[in-house]
């Protein structure tokens, strides 16, 4: 990878990307509430889960067909993940947490990279991982594994800053956890790339009824 694609995959998994993550917690706030997680270890245990069996295997999946669709200039394909990644969506607070992220960084990519109109103009609601996909494939962000990992490394690293918030932990002790975890994440890096389309699938029930109980929360700190 040239220094310029480093940059420009920095610049797209950077938690400074104005597209909203740090809002959500994708049931974290409600495992926490529920005493499921409590320490960095509790935490540290759901996330290796999620990346060996969860969506977000699927959600990154998806982001390397719309990056093969980009590449292509084939929109229907593109289209078609979409529409397949919306109704993979278990839970209404998922679907459209994907949705404002993805409606967020297209609006961006328009004004950024204007030549990724035809792209963008045909989706409507937007995952945000299909338009990851769209950014990496119009700044031409390679390796493909690259492009897998930075999108894996930012989900984490959002995942343990609503853990260092809520838990709560320490800045120390949520940096060690995100580095205990790069080995999970290039297991679930080179497993990805190598799914078919009859291989999408995972083991997220966990996740769906976590996020179900977010929805209905008394008090929370992050967004449903």
């Amino acid at each position: 990878m040239t220094i310029e694609r480093i940059l420009y995959l920095l610049q797209l998994a950077s938690p400074a990307l104005p597209v909203g993550a740090y809002s959500y917690s994708e049931g974290i706030e409600a495992l926490i509430d529920m005493g499921t997680i409590s320490d960095a270890q509790s935490l540290q245990h759901w996330l290796e889960q999620e990346l060996l069996y969860g969506a977000i295997r699927l959600e990154t999946a998806v982001m390397v067909r719309a990056y093969h669709a980009v590449q292509s200039e084939n929109i229907a394909a593109l289209s078609y993940w979409n529409d397949w990644l919306s109704a993979a969506r278990e839970t209404e607070e998922l679907r459209l947490s994907s949705w404002q992220m993805g409606r967020s960084l297209a609006k961006l990519l328009l004004q950024l990279q204007p030549q990724v109109a035809p792209f963008v103009d045909a989706l409507e609601p937007c995952n945000y991982a299909i338009a990851f996909g769209i950014a990496a494939a119009s700044w031409k962000i390679d390796p493909l594994l690259s492009v897998v990992l930075g999108y894996l490394h930012s989900w984490t690293t959002n995942l343990v800053t609503a853990g260092v918030k809520l838990i709560p932990l320490g800045q120390t002790a949520g940096q060690q956890l995100i580095l205990n975890l790069f080995p999970d994440l290039m297991n679930a890096a080179t497993e990805i790339l190598s799914l078919s389309d009859d291989d999408l699938c995972s083991c997220g029930w966990g996740l769906s009824l976590a996020s179900m109980v977010h929805e209905i929360q008394y008090t929370r700190l992050f967004r449903s």
